[in-house]
């Protein structure tokens, strides 16, 4: 189980409608101010429920009263061994769950996409990096991409994201405040720095693009370059709580969520068969990724609100930003096509972002990826969910009447 202190600080999140807008200023919550909210009809699973998809612990002991048999007979033949991946709970091999994780930050104007290796990572972010205009981080661990890009610059509150698993730090350059950070703290102290000016040999400019929005990579470069910058140690222990998948009976018909920043909107539309959250790009373009030629459909979505304010770094024509990322506040969470009202905290730079319900405890997501959606405090936020259809009458001997 995973426990953190509440701390005063700057996270802020999103309030739910049913297609109504959402505004409001920034401010820091405590658990009581989380409490005073509406909150959702419909649960996530807590730690209680379902069943985590965790390995290690343990092993149960033997029954009390027996003795083994002195002729056991031959051992069954062992099966593979899979255990879950501490990114996203998915059950993977050991030597996959061991790899180190690596986040590259990802362009997102209309010349950049369709991008490359969404299906791919275990976790991405998605936050303004230039006045509204978004920017991803992918957070690879498990799979190794085929292609990756286009890759962008850095920015100080995606390395603080990143540095929650000390992950190798892809970019290409950065605003000065997050280079500053890096030249003092890239060594392992925050991330590991993978910055492209100096490692120019593992990324490469194609001719299909106009630049800048044409730098792309490769998992196995990444993972090269991992070595180099010495990030290749096992990752920490799983943070977040999975389960599998919630019954068909219990996930609703529809539900929909939109997101809007300056240069992008967002929607997701939750598919019951499938119990996976469709992601939509502005105009209403069906999200794909360009290295598998599959639809981007995570099966988890955290919504966070947060304040942003110009980064005074003598560069205003620029329009960087800051954002306050350490802290405590209101957090939605959809998964299994239901949305809680809960809270998100960070309480340092290294500590990740956990999310808790309403009751304190921590949330258990769906195995499976998640996105972060972080918006500023003026962005548009939509989330309708839809409805569990009611269950068929069934007779006396549980079979549905004709």
């Amino acid at each position: 189980m995973i426990v953190r202190r509440p701390v005063a600080g700057a996270l802020a999140l999103v309030v739910i409608g049913v297609g109504v807008a959402i505004g409001g200023a920034f401010s820091a919550l405590s658990n009581s101010s989380a409490s005073r909210g509406t909150s959702s009809p419909t649960l996530l699973a807590s730690p209680t429920g379902g069943t985590p998809l965790s390995s290690g612990g343990p092993s149960p002991s033997p029954l009390a009263g027996t003795s083994p048999s002195a002729n056991p007979g031959p051992s069954p033949s062992p099966g593979p061994t899979l255990v879950a991946a501490p990114l996203d709970g998915l059950l993977v091999s050991p030597a996959a769950a061991a790899r180190h994780p690596i986040a590259c930050m990802i362009d997102d104007l209309s010349a950049a996409r369709p991008q490359s290796a969404f299906n791919d990572a275990s976790v991405v972010w998605q936050a303004p990096a230039e006045g509204g205009i978004p920017r991803y981080m992918m957070v690879f661990q498990e799979r190794v991409p085929k292609a990756v890009g286009p890759v962008r610059s850095a920015r100080y509150y995606y390395i603080a994201w990143a540095a929650e698993w000390r992950a190798v730090y892809c970019h290409a350059g950065g605003s000065p405040q997050a280079l500053e950070t890096l030249r003092a703290k890239g060594n392992g102290q925050l991330v590991f720095n993978a910055d492209q000016f100096f490692n120019d040999p593992y990324f490469w400019r194609t001719s299909s693009r106009f630049p800048p929005h044409n730098l792309y990579t490769d998992g196995p470069h990444l993972e090269a370059l991992a070595r180099r910058v010495g990030g290749t140690a096992p990752p920490g222990k799983a943070v977040w709580r999975f389960a599998p998948d919630a019954p068909l009976a219990e996930r609703p018909n529809g539900g929909r969520i939109d997101v809007a920043y300056l240069a992008n909107r967002i929607t997701y539309r939750y598919d019951r068969a499938t119990n996976t959250y469709r992601r939509y790009v502005s105009g209403g373009v069906r999200q794909v990724d360009a290295g598998t030629g599959k639809a981007v459909a995570p099966r988890n979505v955290v919504i966070m609100r947060m304040q942003f304010g110009s980064l005074n770094d003598g560069h205003p024509q620029k329009h960087r930003l800051e954002a306050k990322v350490v802290g405590s506040g209101i957090a939605w969470i959809a998964t299994n096509g239901h949305t809680i009202r809960g809270t998100g905290r960070k309480r340092s730079l290294t500590a990740p972002t956990v999310f808790y319900d309403a009751a304190g405890r921590p949330v258990t997501l769906t195995a499976g990826q998640t996105f972060v959606q972080v918006m500023k405090t003026t962005d548009f936020v939509s989330i309708k969910d839809g409805r569990v259809p009611p269950t068929p009458p069934t007779t006396q001997h549980g079979s549905i009447p004709e």
